[in-house]
């Protein structure tokens, strides 16, 4: 489980939704208070918990001073392996069939988005073509799927390529945190199937966006658009809209529909986009 910036208060939002605190890594994008506060107290939280596994803490580039200063802030030396590491647009973690890669956004002081990126997959196994071929049900089936050949009883070798799928895509998700509409963001989440994106202001408050280095529903929906993205997922909302959230969304959907609005709490599954919606991911 990876945490994707950290404000005053997400141990208790994580408490409050039964998130847990199996997390492996937090990715900062910059350091405004909003995005790096929660560390502390997340890290309080988990020292109170006994774990004993380790936590990597990853932020932009001159980030690190800071980031040791809020980890040391409650005192106690944490009981666990906590490592903080400096990410270079460009930069990736890789991970088991995925990676997450920084980009560089576009903010008032220095600021990365992060892209999670899997692996293509195999292909579609035929099944019935295999049995057809007189291929037993077991093992073989999986050498074949692994691009492994086989031999049958008789001497008859069957490749991988007569039975196997070209490959397929993984899924990408991308997050932006605080930004101006940017190029970057464009060609980093091009095809994606999840775009959440920055969409402090609305419209009217265009001048303020650029003024601050942030960006408008409009805007967030013109780069998924653009980008090609399934769907969007807008958030870091100013608090001027607090009693009218529905008129940014309104605003982004015009120009992307598929367009959502985070909530606290909200959880949002992505299967596979070649995997019918009733049987779920693989």
């Amino acid at each position: 489980m990876f945490l994707l910036d950290c404000g005053e208060g997400t141990q208790r939002q994580m408490m409050r939704f039964g998130v847990g605190f199996s997390v492996s890594d937090v990715f900062v994008s910059h350091l405004h208070a909003d995005h790096y506060l929660g560390i502390t107290g997340l890290l309080r939280t988990m020292s109170l918990q006994g774990r004993g596994d380790p936590l990597r803490i990853w932020g932009p580039p001159g980030s690190s001073s800071t980031l040791r200063t809020v980890r040391d802030l409650g005192g106690d030396r944490v009981p666990f392996e906590t490592s903080i590491e400096e990410m270079e647009p460009g930069q990736s973690v890789p991970g088991d069939g995925f990676r997450i890669e920084a980009f560089a956004t576009e903010h008032s002081r220095p600021s990365i988005g992060f892209a999670l990126i899997e692996e293509a997959r195999p292909g579609r196994f035929d099944v019935e073509k295999a049995r057809e071929l007189g291929i037993p049900d077991g093992p073989l089936f999986g050498r074949l799927h692994r691009g492994e050949s086989i031999e049958l009883e008789g001497g008859r070798r069957v490749t991988a390529a007569e039975l196997v799928g070209p490959t397929r895509s993984g899924r990408k998700l991308v997050y932006t945190a605080d930004t101006r509409p940017s190029e970057k963001t464009v060609e980093v989440a091009r095809d994606a199937d999840l775009l959440v994106h920055e969409a402090t202001f609305d419209s009217s408050e265009a001048v303020r966006a650029r003024e601050t280095g942030h960006s408008t529903a409009a805007e967030a929906a013109s780069i998924a658009q653009r980008a090609n993205v399934e769907r969007l997922v807008i958030t870091h909302i100013s608090a001027r809209y607090a009693d009218q959230p529905g008129r940014l969304l309104d605003e982004a959907r015009a120009v992307f529909p598929k367009c959502d609005l985070a909530k606290d709490g909200w959880s949002l599954e992505l299967p596979y986009r070649d995997v019918p919606e009733s049987t779920g991911a693989e």
